[in-house]
């Protein structure tokens, strides 16, 4: 299969109506309903997207980053998929034949699931089951999970809620590793039999909720490669992390006034995390979290335009939990919110760690951060801030990467520079969503670099120091990770259905549609190949959506032979490099699910569905396992939708008869 070359997205592309599938149940416990309220980023910085309309050539645009020392494989695997499907591509002279790298994961393709289908659908031969579900006994002395009977007692030794970001750490043996999960939030709805709404909740279901949120680390043994794997109840590795969890601040903005508290003058000290979306897996072995909707869980005093600052503190958390924890009301502890929109890295082999939220990596509503290594040794972190017209980042540490040396490398991310993204069109006459790109430095050797801004600011209020030096808006770029195999990174941007609208920032050519509800996939080639260069060439390879819509790219793919996609949020990569995708919010009136992806070769662009998960899901924290036996995925908010009730659920996943749905880690194997 080949592309077709009249299968072009032109500027400007056709309006999509302003709706998605996301229910208001999911906006209202997740982000406080945040689609609801004003955009945090109101500023007019330009950037280049939406000026530069000049006719720069794409030879141009080569010649201009083999200056910069990106080598001819770089620009023959970026340019394959923009050249040919965009219409040829006669006035490239550096393509090379592209690597086909074929399908690590052997499956047949699943058709789409109708939302209102309550099931969990893998390819014939693939067999799937529960690893751990919300509830289950996790730490010595925590007993089975009882629906009706919950304490928070037991939950903090049971797993945790809402499973996101989800990795696998392997350890000496073969056969054991270890599970560590985000449990990013609660819907207390469909937690609760007797609830109404939090401020008539009791203490201790609210004592419950909070104990729900966190991270889970848990371990797992097989007996063989052959076997499934299973949690072990009450190991040693076993733990708990919640939003009552000692935490230490690392980096320059440690100590910062702004941080500081009444219970934790210094400013050094925070306790907890929640809101834990993606994160990622360092090579040393450790584990990041990314907090990211931290802002709903505080009760803040309204103020002009219903928000307090960029990251919308505001109103009434919905929560209640300044009831039990006076640290929540931001009246009695105006700082205590600086303390949250960190990235966390928890070591994961030692149970009696402390925590660390890593001030030099910036503060905002943190998706994840994946680490890279560059070509000196220096760790390598890209990050997203996920909500409408927010900013791309990248922090490169100071100090460089030791190999065997785990007490040197747990200090690469206390010291380093944080850049933001700045996407450069090279001009839509020629078809095309590409063009290059640079990282601004927000840092610089643990100073500032942002005019009228301390080192304290820009690290505690990042994205205004984002807005400062004119960074690119995005369509709530979500997970961002770079592909182990041909190097290149990408960026999921799961939609923005106020792109374009009165007062808002209108299409550029990495966020070329108006009202974007499906989202796209943004593909970068940085400069000779290396995770600290900050130069960059670019292109989209997706944009999401029913392939019969003219709207649509598959990377030059023909559009009638794809899965349809909608919503891209994780991202993870097989051995040979396919990109793996999981959905939020699917818009084309299907389930959630988990795709794979051709980046490289004849068949770029080609997407394949490879699970659908339940009515009300988010497909999250996808593991392709090296062998592509095994894949693991997060089942996050089952049944979370607005007719669901504790006596009529919309959906009973993991259908374990406690009629009841539990979001879940699943492992799906080849039978």
């Amino acid at each position: 299969m080949t592309a077709t070359a009249d299968h072009r997205p032109m500027l400007p592309l056709l309006p999509y109506a302003p709706t998605g599938r996301r229910s208001p149940m999911t906006c209202h416990y997740r982000c406080a309903t945040s689609c609801a309220q004003p955009v945090p980023n109101r500023s007019d910085n330009a950037y280049f997207g939406d000026v530069v309309r000049s006719a720069v050539s794409r030879r141009g645009v080569l010649a201009g980053l083999v200056g910069l020392g990106v080598t001819g494989a770089a620009l023959a695997q970026a340019d394959t998929a923009s050249a040919s499907a965009f219409g040829g591509g006669g006035d490239v002279d550096l393509l090379a034949d592209p690597f086909d790298p074929g399908h690590a994961v052997d499956f047949g393709v699943i058709a789409p699931v109708p939302a209102e289908v309550d099931s969990f659908e893998v390819p014939a031969g693939w067999t799937w089951a529960p690893l751990i579900s919300w509830g289950d006994p996790i730490l010595p002395g925590a007993p089975d999970f009882d629906f009706e009977n919950q304490t928070s007692q037991a939950q903090l030794g049971q797993f945790g809620y809402n499973n996101d970001y989800t990795t696998i750490v392997p350890m000496q043996d073969p056969n054991r590793a270890l599970l560590v999960c985000n449990n990013e939030y609660t819907n207390e709805e469909l937690m609760f039999r007797d609830w109404t709404d939090a401020e008539s909740a009791t203490d201790e279901q609210l004592l419950i909720s909070l104990a729900a949120h966190g991270m889970s680390v848990v371990e797992l043994r097989r007996a063989d490669q052959d076997s499934p794997w299973a949690y072990v109840r009450g190991s040693e590795f076993n733990r708990r992390i919640t939003p009552m969890t000692p935490m230490e601040f690392t980096g320059p903005a440690a100590g910062a006034k702004a941080l500081r508290t009444k219970a934790d003058p210094q400013g050094r000290t925070p306790v907890g995390t929640f809101g834990n979306c993606a994160g990622g897996t360092t090579p040393w072995g450790t584990v990041l979290s990314g907090e990211e909707n931290f802002n709903g869980y505080f009760t803040s005093p309204e103020t002009e335009g219903g928000q307090s600052d960029r990251y919308s503190v505001y109103g009434s958390s919905g929560r209640a939990w300044e009831r039990i924890e006076k640290r929540f009301s931001a009246e009695e502890e105006p700082n205590e919110a600086n303390r949250f929109g960190w990235i966390v890295e928890v070591d994961p082999h030692d149970p009696a760690s402390t925590p660390r939220k890593h001030t030099a990596m910036g503060r905002m509503k943190h998706e994840g951060a994946t680490i890279s290594l560059a070509a000196d040794g220096r760790a390598v972190s890209y990050m997203g801030d996920d909500e409408r017209f927010e900013y791309l980042y990248k922090f490169i540490s100071k100090r460089k990467h030791r190999e065997g040396d785990r007490e040197h490398n747990m200090r690469l991310l206390e010291d380093g520079d944080l850049y933001v993204a700045v996407f450069e069109g090279d001009g839509i006459d020629d078809e095309r969503y590409d063009g290059r790109g640079r990282w601004v430095p927000l840092t610089r050797d643990g100073r500032s670099v942002v005019p009228g801004m301390s080192i304290d600011q820009v690290l505690v209020n990042t994205r205004a120091a984002a807005d400062v030096v004119g960074a690119t808006k995005m369509d709530r770029p979500e997970d961002v990770e770079r592909n182990p195999v041909n190097g290149r990174v990408y960026v999921a941007c799961t939609n923005n259905v106020q792109r374009g609208t009165l007062g808002k920032a209108g299409v550029d050519e990495a966020n070329p549609r108006p009202l974007n509800k499906d989202g796209h996939v943004v593909e970068i080639v940085e400069a000779r190949d290396d995770a600290a260069a900050t130069e960059f060439l670019w292109n989209l390879v997706l944009v999401c959506g029913d392939p019969e819509d003219q709207s649509t790219y598959f990377g030059g793919f023909d559009p009638a032979q794809v899965s349809p996609i909608s919503c891209p949020d994780n991202v993870a990569f097989d051995r040979t490099g396919n990109l793996w995708i999981s959905t939020d919010g699917n818009t084309l009136g299907a389930n959630d699910g988990l795709y794979e992806v051709v980046v490289d070769g004849p068949n770029r662009g080609q997407v394949r569905q490879f699970l659908s998960v339940p009515t009300g899901a988010e497909t999250c924290g996808p593991v392709i396992a090296e062998d592509g036996r095994t894949v693991f995925v997060a089942v996050q908010h089952p049944g979370e939708v607005d007719t669901a009730t504790i006596d009529a659920p919309a959906s009973t996943f993991p259908y374990d008869g406690t009629g009841q749905p539990r979001p879940s880690v699943v492992q799906v194997r080849r039978a």
